[in-house]
């Protein structure tokens, strides 16, 4: 079975959507040396680095660099006419597949938060989104999504057969442990200008992820508990619809306790969600929500939504708020912060729960539904 897979996310510092099928890529290579897998990515450093590095510890993987245009030109004319020249058995992409594509598809898909909540993103983005997933929906053979609710809405949203659909939920990398380095502390404070305790949120900079209402929350804490005195560090890469963010943090009298890093390398992530005194997700609309399981698994207490997949996700290890809710948001952040006997039960409970969330497991579904898809050609 030769099987394709779309990974032009691999080097685009696309958030999850990279550490998604980086992570199942490489633990497919380490459970499958039977199959033949093409890889097509779209970053020309990433290419290189990925032919040296992985494709010759693993020779059913070859790595092919597509033109890197935008989505629309991209997934239609390109990656078609490649599938077109060299054909594969099995396609697998991320939410969109080219049209008319005559190979069975296995297609990923996270979330659907652009039919849910389309005004946190770009109008152009949301239409996209809207026409070229629900089409991919009804053409794929499989479908795979990363966690019940996220499965619960494809088949209700896009009125799909259950049997289409299977739960893959993420993984969590290796690197993010509770053990931290030696001189980790310094290493992070001097690196990313952090004075003292502080509070980490981690997540690309767009309006899905409530951080406008978090740093209101922050500053008003600040301003009315002389106590509380943590400073508020956000990470993540600047995406669609954020310049209310920037806006937010200026125009607060405890901006300079704000620090918004960009993106940060895979390195340096594990260190920070270490040396944090508690991690705060208040997203409104997340298919797995990767973050908290990564901070779960680096032994920090975590903070974030009682919506979507949340919840299931992060089972009994997360204190829980209400993200359209400024005063849930408040309380929580009041809590975390002086209850250390809630901080080290959250902990205990998060790396335990952590543990369930592996990209081998991932792997071995997804292998599942290339064969189903690749049987389907009969």
């Amino acid at each position: 079975m030769h099987i394709g897979i779309d990974a032009h996310a691999i080097g685009a510092q696309q958030g999850g959507n990279e550490t998604y099928i980086r992570g199942v890529i490489r633990a497919l290579a380490e459970l499958d040396d039977r199959n033949r897998y093409t890889v097509y990515l779209a970053e020309p450093a990433a290419a290189a680095e990925w032919r040296e590095g992985f494709a010759r510890r693993h020779p059913n993987f070859e790595i092919r660099l597509l033109p890197k245009p935008t989505p629309i030109v991209r997934v239609p004319l390109f990656l078609a006419y490649e599938l077109w020249q060299r054909p594969v058995d099995v396609l697998h992409v991320q939410y969109t597949a080219p049209p008319f594509c005559r190979i069975p598809v296995v297609a990923t898909i996270h979330d659907l938060a652009f039919e849910h909540m389309p005004e946190t993103f770009t109008r152009r983005g949301s239409f996209q989104l809207k026409l070229t997933v629900r089409r991919t929906a009804q053409r794929a053979v499989r479908i795979a999504t990363v966690s019940e609710y996220s499965r619960q809405d494809l088949l209700q949203t896009y009125q799909l057969p259950p049997e289409k659909v299977a739960v893959t939920y993420n993984g969590v990398e290796p690197h993010f442990t509770p053990e931290a380095l030696p001189n980790e502390t310094e290493d992070v404070r001097q690196r990313f200008g952090i004075k003292r305790d502080y509070l980490l949120a981690v997540g690309s900079l767009q309006p899905r992820k409530n951080l406008v209402r978090l740093i209101r929350a922050y500053a008003k804490l600040r301003s009315e508990n002389e106590n509380f005195t943590p400073q508020l560090v956000i990470v993540g890469r600047k995406l669609w619809l954020a310049d209310d963010i920037f806006a937010e943090v200026r125009r607060q009298f405890w901006k300079d306790d704000v620090i918004l890093t960009g993106y940060v390398n895979d390195e340096d992530l594990p260190k920070l969600y270490r040396q944090a005194t508690a991690f705060v997700y208040p997203s409104l609309f997340e298919g797995f929500g990767l973050p908290p399981v990564e901070a779960m698994a680096c032994g920090t207490a975590v903070v974030t939504s009682n919506v979507s997949s949340l919840p299931e996700v992060t089972g009994e290890a997360a204190l829980l708020v209400d993200p359209l809710d400024q005063d849930s948001i408040e309380s929580a952040l009041l809590e975390i912060t002086r209850d250390q006997i809630l901080r080290t039960r959250l902990k205990e409970k998060g790396i335990e729960q952590a543990k369930r969330f592996t990209w081998q497991s991932a792997a071995e579904k997804t292998l599942q539904l290339y064969r189903e898809a690749f049987e389907s050609r009969r």
